[in-house]
């Protein structure tokens, strides 16, 4: 409303272009970021756009550009999970960090695992809502992989898929090594009867992360059968141990396949009587903030989650771009040592 009372219209398309000398069409195209239009009518468009004050109508302007300006972080676990695992918290800092230069939105799609579920978030991302997606924390069964490894949407997934024949760029950790670096600085510490809790057989990072356990006892000649599954929580990492001890009362060394499921081991030796590292060294794997607030803090191999969203982003931009974006990315790791080993 201006001074005298009237109503003042938003400027149009129509008055940008009759202000520009130039048609509605090219009009659309300069102001969209289009190909075919000349330098100076460009510069005319652009011009009037200030002149005018006109802003473009997003809704218009995706009907054009056939763009959203936002990408999916898809997460196919339950919400408990992802408010409860700092993994994913990283995750997703790192995703928006690497995203705050550009105009580009977070959708963040979670649920937990199940074919009607995948099928909701697969027929989502197909109804043109985002431009493209970053899968985290998949599983071998998952739909959801499954079904956008057959489509023509851009995904980059965080973590290997199991299926090494599937049309689908990713990027991880180096898992194994990990793993076996944890479990060299155990036997290096003078454990010899090395258990570990292990994670769900259903997701790549754990049976990595055990194999790389196992390589490191096999080339120590030493027996991997002290073995406790669980599933990346702390809950389930507690009654793992409670198994394991019961289980394998000699054990000396713990390998425990996440920080969080470490924290929850380290409370469980505690109850039993098993001092850290004295009776019992342990080691676990991510050097999340959590590995550092334990008693004994924890000593962890390095899971760089932060590094692995950024370079997920920067792969799918390519992507999108259609400049490149399409080779894997396998991250180096290390072993951070602290007071647990």
């Amino acid at each position: 409303m201006v001074s005298d009372g009237t109503v003042r219209h938003a400027p149009t398309l129509v008055e940008v272009a009759r202000l520009a000398g130039v048609s509605r069409a090219t009009a659309s195209r300069a102001i969209n970021g289009g190909d075919r239009v000349s330098p100076a009518a460009r510069a005319a468009v652009e011009a009037a756009v200030r002149e005018t004050g006109y802003r473009p109508n997003p809704a218009a302007r995706s009907l054009v550009t056939r763009r959203t300006d936002s990408i999916a972080v898809v997460i196919p676990e339950s919400d408990s999970r992802l408010f409860t695992d700092p993994f994913f918290a990283t995750v997703l800092h790192g995703v928006t960090t690497a995203l705050a230069s550009t105009d580009l939105q977070v959708v963040l799609l979670i649920g937990q695992r199940g074919v009607d579920r995948a099928r909701r978030m697969v027929g989502y991302l197909r109804g043109g809502h985002a431009d493209g997606a970053i899968v985290v924390s998949h599983h071998r069964m998952d739909s959801v992989v499954d079904v956008l490894a057959g489509s023509d949407i851009p995904v980059v997934l965080i973590g290997r898929p199991f299926d090494a024949t599937l049309p689908l760029t990713w990027v991880d950790v180096d898992n194994a090594a990990g793993a076996r670096l944890a479990t060299e600085h155990l036997l290096a510490r003078g454990a010899r009867r090395v258990g570990t809790v292990a994670g769900p057989p259903d997701m790549s990072a754990a049976e990595d992360r055990l194999t790389g356990w196992r390589a490191a006892l096999a080339e120590a000649g030493l027996p991997a059968d002290a073995v406790v599954r669980a599933d990346f929580t702390a809950d389930g990492a507690a009654a793992a141990t409670e198994r394991l001890l019961a289980e394998r009362p000699g054990l000396d060394g713990l390998f425990v396949a996440s920080d969080q499921m470490a924290a929850a081991a380290l409370d469980v030796l505690a109850a039993h009587g098993r001092r850290v590292p004295d009776d019992v060294r342990l080691v676990g794997f991510d050097n999340m903030d959590l590995a550092a607030r334990t008693r004994p803090p924890l000593t962890t191999a390095v899971n760089p989650a932060g590094e692995m969203a950024r370079r997920a982003v920067q792969m799918l931009l390519a992507r999108l771009a259609g400049t490149g974006g399409t080779e894997s990315v396998v991250l180096p790791t290390e072993l951070v040592v602290r007071g647990s080993a």
